[in-house]
C-alpha cells in the first residue's frame, strides 16, 4: 500500500455534517469525556449539522445498561441533545455496537476476500515476549508478523490444536499515511512503524480499530473530534477504511484535560465526575461554560448560553496544549450561572425537588422562612452545599461559631456588645441605625465595629449583607445571639 490520505472531504453543501460522541457504557461520565461530547455537539451546531450518540458496548463484561441509561440522562441534563442514538434510531442505526454484528461480519468478509487479513494464533505471552525484545533493541513495538505467512495447513493445525485466533489486518507498503488533523495540522505516520493490527478478537468481538472506524463510515460521520490519545489509532483506521473503500471522516485530536498541577485528572484533584458535580448542585450551563474553555478560546470572556457557545465555537480555536481543569474556575462559572438566573430560579434550584440539599435545608429552616432565606443567601451560595452552612449559621440555636468568629469575639471589647444589646429595643428593624448608635456610644468604627457585630450575629466573619441578616433574624433572635456572643467576649484561648 502506498501513501494514503483522507481524501474524502465532501462539499459542505452536498453532505450533512455529522459529528458523534461514542462512549463505552462501563462507568459514569467524567469531565474529560463530557468535554469531548460538548465539543462535538458545539461543532455540529456551528456547522448546521447533526450530532449523534453511539454506545460502544462490545465489552460485554464491563458494559452495563445502567451506565447507558445514566449517560443518556446526564447528557440531557447538561443540555446536549442528539439527532440519533441508542434511544432514537434512524436509517444508520442501530447505535449500540452490541447490535451491529451483521454489519461487522459483512465487512470482515470483504477484507478477507480481498486478502487484507489473516488469522493470528499468537498467545498473549508470545506477544509480550516479542514486544519486550523489540523495546530492548530500541525498536518501536509492533507485531512481528509471526502468523502472516502461515500456510493453509499450518493454520489448520493450529486451529485443530484448539488455539484461538484473532483476525489481523495486513499493513503493507513502504510509504506513509498522511492526513490533515483539524487541530494539529499535517500528520504523517510511517507504515513500517504501524504493524499488522487486530480487528477481531479471539472471542469474535470486534476490536476498537475496526468497529469504531466502520461505524463512523456507515453512520455518515464527517467530523471526529476525540482525545489526542487516539492520534496513533487514526492511521490504522484510515488504511483500513481505504481498503474497504468506505468514506473517511475528518479527524481532529483535542488536548487532554489535566489538573492544575499538570497531572491527569484523578480523585485527588477533587470532583471530576459529572454526576458528582450534579450532586453538589453545579448548574448545567456552569459546567458547559467551564468545559467549553478547556482547550478552546473564546473572544468573549463572559458567561454564555448554549446557543452562544455554539455560535462562537471554532475548530480553528481548538488548542494543542494540555487543558487545565481548575475547580476555582468551575466555581466562577457556577457563580455566573446563578447570577444570570432570577430569584425565582435560584429558589427553585436551592429548595425544589431536584435540589441535592433540599431535605437537609427543610430540616434546618423554620416553616415559612424558606423563600426569605433563599433571597438572603443568594449572593453567598455557589454550590448547593454552601446553603447548608448558612442555614446552620442563621437558623440554629444556639448559634454555631466558626473558629475565625470565635477569635474575633475573644478579642472584642465587652462594651461594644453591651452597647448593641442596649440599642435593640430602639432599633428592632434597622441594623444601620443600631450600628450608628453603637458607634456613638463606644467610639468604635469601621472593622473594629462591624466585624464583631457580624461575628456576634452570624457566628462567622463573612456572609450576607448585615442589614438583611438583622431583618431576617428579628429582634428576639438578635437578642439571644448577642447574649451568646457576650459570654464569649474576652475569653482567653485555652
Amino acid at each position: 500500500m502506498g501513501r494514503t490520505e483522507t481524501g474524502y472531504h465532501p462539499p459542505m453543501s452536498a453532505t450533512v455534517i455529522r459529528t458523534r460522541f461514542a462512549p463505552s457504557p462501563t462507568g459514569f461520565l467524567h469531565l474529560g469525556n463530557v468535554r469531548t461530547a460538548l465539543f462535538n455537539f458545539l461543532a455540529a451546531r456551528l456547522l448546521g449539522g447533526e450530532f449523534i450518540l453511539r454506545s460502544e458496548d462490545t465489552d460485554a463484561e464491563r458494559s452495563r445498561d445502567e451506565y447507558l441509561d445514566a449517560l443518556l440522562t446526564d447528557l440531557r441534563w447538561l443540555g446536549i441533545s442528539w439527532s440519533a442514538g441508542p434511544d432514537a434510531d434512524d436509517s444508520h442505526g442501530p447505535y449500540q455496537q452490541s447490535l451491529r454484528g451483521a454489519a461487522y461480519a459483512k465487512h470482515y468478509a470483504l477484507l478477507e476476500a480481498a486478502g487484507h487479513t489473516y488469522p493470528c494464533f499468537c498467545s498473549a505471552t508470545e506477544l509480550a515476549v516479542a514486544r519486550k525484545a523489540q523495546l530492548a533493541s530500541g525498536r518501536p513495538p509492533r507485531y512481528p508478523g509471526t502468523c502472516r505467512e502461515l500456510s493453509a495447513e499450518e493454520r489448520a493445525e493450529r486451529a485443530a490444536a484448539g488455539r484461538a485466533a484473532t483476525l489481523r489486518f495486513k499493513v503493507s507498503g513502504e510509504d506513509s499515511v498522511r492526513f490533515q488533523d483539524l487541530v494539529r495540522g499535517p500528520q504523517r505516520f510511517e507504515l513500517a512503524d504501524i504493524g499488522d493490527f487486530v480487528i477481531r478478537r479471539s472471542d469474535g468481538t470486534p476490536a476498537f480499530f475496526f468497529s469504531n472506524a466502520v461505524d463512523d463510515a456507515l453512520m455518515g460521520i464527517t467530523h471526529v473530534l476525540r482525545g489526542e490519545d487516539h492520534l496513533s489509532n487514526t492511521p490504522r483506521q484510515i488504511i483500513m477504511l481505504a481498503a474497504l473503500e468506505l468514506p473517511i471522516p475528518r479527524y481532529g485530536h483535542i488536548s487532554m484535560v489535566v489538573a492544575d498541577d499538570g497531572a491527569p485528572l484523578s480523585k485527588r484533584h477533587g470532583s471530576t465526575g459529572l454526576r458528582e458535580l450534579r450532586s453538589f448542585g453545579y448548574l448545567p450551563l456552569a459546567i458547559c461554560n467551564h468545559l467549553a474553555r478547556l482547550g478552546h478560546v473564546y473572544d468573549d470572556p463572559g458567561f454564555m448560553s448554549m446557543n452562544a457557545l455554539a455560535d462562537n465555537f471554532s475548530l480553528e480555536r481548538l488548542g494543542r496544549s494540555p487543558a487545565r481543569h481548575d475547580t476555582t474556575q468551575l466555581r466562577h462559572w457556577q457563580k455566573e450561572a446563578l447570577a444570570h438566573g432570577d430569584a425565582e430560579a435560584f429558589a427553585s434550584w436551592l429548595l425544589g425537588s431536584e435540589s441535592p440539599v433540599g431535605d437537609e435545608l427543610a430540616a434546618l429552616l423554620p416553616d415559612g422562612r424558606e423563600q426569605a432565606f433563599a433571597e438572603l443567601v443568594r449572593d453567598n451560595v455557589e454550590v448547593a452545599g454552601d446553603a447548608l452552612h448558612w442555614a446552620a449559621q442563621l437558623c440554629s440555636s444556639p448559634m454555631p461559631v466558626t473558629s475565625a468568629a470565635l477569635e474575633v469575639l475573644r478579642a472584642c471589647e465587652p462594651r461594644l456588645i453591651d452597647a448593641a444589646i442596649r440599642q435593640i429595643d430602639a432599633h428592632p428593624d434597622d441594623f444601620r441605625a443600631l450600628a450608628v448608635a453603637v458607634r456613638a456610644d463606644t467610639g468604635l468604627a469601621g472593622k473594629a465595629l462591624f466585624m464583631p457585630l457580624r461575628a456576634a450575629l452570624t457566628g462567622d466573619t463573612h456572609g450576607p449583607e448585615m442589614a438583611r441578616v438583622y431583618h431576617f433574624l428579628g429582634p428576639g433572635e438578635v437578642s439571644a445571639r448577642l447574649a451568646q456572643a457576650r459570654s464569649l467576649v474576652g475569653l482567653s484561648v485555652s
